[in-house]
């Protein structure tokens, strides 16, 4: 499901080079519940950044569902994240204007969907993250883990084949991490997603099937 060969990420400017990741080979089977973790700077954002098509890698190959990302343009690169992949950001970054159910379809506005099957899909989509009794709520209605859960909802609701969550629990209280992790592990086992996450919990890394660690931009396990 994903495949990535001989991969860096170099970071430049003017006056300082960084090496980021180095020499990555990491395969990802389809189905599988996969945390990536490391102390902070050891590129794992990097890492699901590039995974995510966020990003571009300086070296090496890297395949999404068949599809071979590395030799793609920006907009076969933007068509593949949105009908493949959904992205869970630490932050939430939902959109303060809109209310739950219209953050909710926005990945769908660029598909050729019409309004009435998005709103149904959007709200199955929040109906999945028990947030059915919110859809008219904004943002700043919400607690922090009502907000993340209206981020997975976003991420889930062009139905992914691959879910990519970055410190999803990072600014949530235990309790509601704890949540968040459910919400993460039923889409593994009762939809079938390819789910990797970053974290830099170990009690959250030990609830997936594989771990994989980074350390100073190498994979150390």
């Amino acid at each position: 499901m994903i495949t990535l060969r001989s991969v860096d990420k170099v970071y430049r400017t003017e006056r300082i080079e960084t090496l980021a990741l180095q020499n990555i080979n990491l395969d990802v089977a389809e189905g599988e519940f996969l945390s990536v973790i490391g102390p902070s700077g050891c590129g794992k954002s990097t890492l699901l950044n590039l995974i995510g098509l966020l990003d571009t890698p300086t070296k090496g190959r890297l395949t999404i569902a068949g599809e071979d990302a590395s030799s793609k343009g920006d907009r076969a690169l933007a068509r593949l994240r949105n009908e493949k992949l959904g992205f869970v950001f630490q932050s939430f970054h939902l959109v303060p204007d809109l209310t739950v159910i219209d953050n909710v379809e926005i990945p769908l506005l660029y598909r050729r969907i019409r309004a009435r099957e998005r709103r149904r899909l959007a709200l199955a989509a929040l109906d999945r993250v028990s947030l059915g009794s919110r859809v008219h709520h904004y943002p700043s209605q919400l607690s922090g883990g009502q907000q993340q859960r209206v981020a997975i909802a976003r991420a889930i609701v062009g139905r992914p084949r691959i879910v990519l969550a970055d410190e999803p629990t990072g600014n949530l209280d235990s309790a509601m991490g704890e949540e968040i992790m459910s919400i993460l592990h039923d889409l593994n086992e009762r939809e079938k997603a390819t789910v990797v996450i970053v974290t830099h919990d170990e009690r959250f890394a030990e609830r997936t099937a594989r771990i994989v660690r980074l350390f100073d931009g190498r994979m150390v396990a």
